[in-house]
């Protein structure tokens, strides 16, 4: 939902000028209703015996200098600031010669039950409501038992005037309440998902190096006195693994180091990062894995294009975590990946012929983040024993119209399907 522009200038105005500004335009009109302006016969209010007097013009002096006193403490003490405005108004309608209290000296008392209305808790808005027809009442009340003429029905017209105030105000307060459920709801489901993004590579970069990492080391345990060389590859992909790692996380953590919009930088120059994976590095990590000891095959169909970042990383880490559960958990020496590049949407398929019965309910975390990496993509996910044996895990990546068009006219490899073994 989106709200119409204010000028900063508007913004800046305090809530007591705006019912300054109230109070000077109703004595204008005050003093207009009693001059006979060009196209009438007379003035629409005759102007009572006192206005023009020096002693009525020292009590529009004495009530302005009261409202401008409520103006001030309007936003500290708003009760109280009622009160004085209330009097300022009651004050400036004795020298008028009229029966009740005109709008014109209430319409600062209207702004004023406004702002505090929409600015205050309900309590203290309820009693400025009550102070101000509290006050129109006694003036009524006082006059008809004085035995003077009382304009109740006008009176009642004033005092409507102050309940709409109020229910203006009260809908301003109860809107912003709303706008800031609403604002503090959206920080929490972004906190929370920013979070679970940061497991999701967390877990998606330490649990595939780590389970790399203890078979390279178990195979270089197993042959460290027989086959000296073996043991050596075999620590050498270690350090690489290890290194592939650290540059994981460093690059994770330089992203969570990068300053917002309006911060300025932190002033520490680190080294370059290496770039977020992306399907082109499948074929590394099948090199890898097939030298810790399980055969990844990769098969690519389709034209192949580049794709978004979001895309390229999850399909990745998908093909990553799936290949790490083959290692850990399928009991098999050779699993198969297949990329397809469809008109419309990247499908991602990991199979495998291993007897392994903890993939599908392992109690971690690497199906559950491939299902929200999907998720987010308003793709397609599936998990599930294959019917000939084996595991298969099956992602369906939709690739928006706007992405479609833009590399539409993008230069593929060829659509025949292609073919490659990690050895």
């Amino acid at each position: 939902m989106s709200s119409s522009p204010v000028l900063p200038l508007l913004k800046r105005v305090p809530p007591g000028a705006w019912v300054a500004a109230a109070w000077y335009a109703g004595l204008a009109l005050t003093l207009l209703m009693r001059v006979r302006l060009p196209g009438e016969r007379q003035a629409s209010v005759m102007p009572g015996a006192l206005l023009y007097r020096w002693d009525g013009l020292l009590t529009h002096l004495l009530s302005t200098g009261l409202l401008m006193a409520g103006c001030l403490w309007l936003i500290r003490r708003p009760l109280g600031a009622m009160a004085v405005l209330l009097a300022a108004s009651a004050l400036a309608t004795m020298p008028l010669g009229v029966t009740e209290i005109p709008l014109a000296q209430f319409l600062a008392v209207d702004l004023a039950l406004y702002f505090t209305a929409a600015a205050r808790p309900l309590r203290t808005g309820v009693l400025a409501l009550v102070m101000s027809v509290v006050v129109l009442v006694a003036f009524v009340s006082s006059r008809a038992f004085m035995g003077w003429t009382a304009g109740t029905s006008a009176e009642v017209a004033v005092a409507l005037t102050a309940v709409v105030a109020w229910l203006v105000g009260r809908s301003v307060n109860e809107s912003r309440r709303h706008d800031a459920d609403l604002t503090a709801r959206a920080t929490d489901r972004a906190l929370v998902a920013e979070r679970l993004r940061i497991a999701r590579e967390m877990h998606d970069v330490v649990a595939h190096s780590v389970g790399i990492i203890a078979l390279q080391a178990g195979a270089a345990a197993r042959v460290v006195h027989t086959q000296p060389d073996a043991a050596r590859e075999a620590m050498s992909a270690v350090e690489t693994a290890g290194r592939e790692t650290l540059s994981g996380l460093r690059r994770m953590l330089g992203a969570l180091r990068e300053p917002g919009p309006g911060q300025e930088p932190s002033g520490r120059e680190d080294a370059p990062l290496r770039p977020a994976e992306c399907l082109a590095d499948i074929e590394r990590l099948a090199r890898a894995t097939t030298a810790a000891g399980v055969r990844v095959d990769v098969e690519w169909r389709g034209e192949r294009r580049p794709l978004p970042t979001e895309f390229e990383l999850s399909a990745f880490r998908i093909v990553q975590e799936s290949v790490t559960i083959v290692v850990r958990h399928a009991e098999t020496a050779a699993c198969r990946v297949r990329v397809t590049h469809g008109p419309g949407e990247l499908i991602v398929e990991i199979t495998d012929r291993g007897r392994g019965t903890g993939r599908g309910t392992s109690p971690g975390f690497g199906l559950v983040g491939m299902r929200e990496r999907v998720a987010l993509l308003h793709g397609e996910f599936t998990a599930a024993p294959a019917p000939g044996g084996g595991f298969r895990v099956t992602a369906r990546l939709p690739v928006p119209e706007p992405v479609r068009e833009a590399i539409s006219g993008s230069p593929g490899r060829g659509a025949e399907p292609v073919r490659e073994a990690a050895t």
